[in-house]
């Protein structure tokens, strides 16, 4: 009998199997087609201090291999959450979830994970630093490494859970940031977020999306992930939560080979409500036919 159980940031997960944030809402969506009990745990919808509507449609384009999404972090914001998501999550879930936090200022990001810090169900922070840092020019705070350490920095002193820093694959030099934010706290990194991309329209001759731009996710990153996660654990001390084109439990098994504790699935419960579910059933055939006993033996096993 294989073991798929994991531990990451002191927290054991029956597996490492956990659907990434924005795809799939509060999970209690989810819930309504399976026992969503059966993931290791999952990363709920992006929220901020105050409620967002988004960006401007279409915010979504279909690519080969992948997709562009700018849905520009629409949420109740975090008082809403609290109030009503998490309580109707509770009724379907009764494992930690993985509350993921976004900002656009040190104090937003603060303000956020001090609340959600408190509540129960929360196991773990996940801080998105892609978001553009409003104080700062524009830039994301992920794409400094002063900045992602800012960020750590600020919402360790406000926290008691395992704070996870999700950064961004748009820098020339990924490593120097998640070393900084190891530096300054983080219990964890999780990458990659989506890579900058664009669609045009060859009949209107205009760009796709509204904003233009996106996020760019899907099957097409993977490799960029598997570089990514492998350079960082060279690196660092700390779990790495992997992610970036998963859609088989072949492709959880060759992130954690890379250096991933946990594997998050994005785009692929998208195109499937049932991705991730299905990729927690087959994890146990993969294991063996691969020779793998302990999922957790295997977490960079190809350095």
């Amino acid at each position: 009998m294989v073991n798929t159980k994991v531990e990451l940031c002191n927290i054991t997960l029956d597996n490492p199997v956990i659907p990434a944030s924005g795809t799939f809402g509060f999970g209690y969506e989810f819930a309504e087609l399976y026992d969503i009990n059966c993931l290791g745990t999952f990363s709920f919808k992006g929220t901020t201090k105050d409620a967002r509507f988004g960006n401007p449609t279409p915010r979504i384009a279909e690519c080969d291999r992948g997709m562009i999404n700018a849905v520009g972090l629409q949420n109740p914001g975090v008082e809403a959450v609290i109030a009503n998501e998490l309580p109707k999550l509770k009724k379907c879930f009764n494992k930690p979830v993985m509350a993921n936090v976004s900002g656009f200022a040190v104090e937003d990001y603060v303000y956020t994970c001090e609340k959600l810090d408190k509540e129960e169900q929360v196991g773990w922070l996940e801080v998105n630093v892609s978001c553009p840092n409003v104080h700062g020019g524009g830039m994301a705070f992920g794409t400094s490494a002063e900045a992602a350490a800012e960020v750590t920095k600020a919402v360790k002193a406000v926290t008691t859970k395992p704070v996870i820093i999700k950064l961004s694959p748009n820098v020339t030099d990924i490593v120097s940031i998640a070393k900084a934010c190891e530096e300054a706290g983080a219990d964890g990194i999780s990458m990659i977020n989506t890579l900058l991309g664009m669609k045009i329209d060859l009949k209107t001759k205009k760009p796709v999306i509204a904003n233009k731009m996106g996020g760019f996710s899907g099957p097409a990153i993977k490799p960029v992930a598997v570089r990514m996660i492998y350079q960082v654990y060279e690196a660092v001390n700390i779990p790495i939560v992997g992610m970036g084109g998963v859609s088989s439990a072949e492709d959880v098994i060759e992130l954690m080979l890379a250096g991933a504790t946990a594997v998050e699935v994005g785009a692929a419960n998208l195109i499937d409500p049932f991705a991730a579910r299905d990729i927690v059933n087959d994890l146990p055939g993969v294991m063996e036919k691969y020779g793998i006993n302990n999922l957790s033996e295997i977490i960079g096993g190809a350095h």
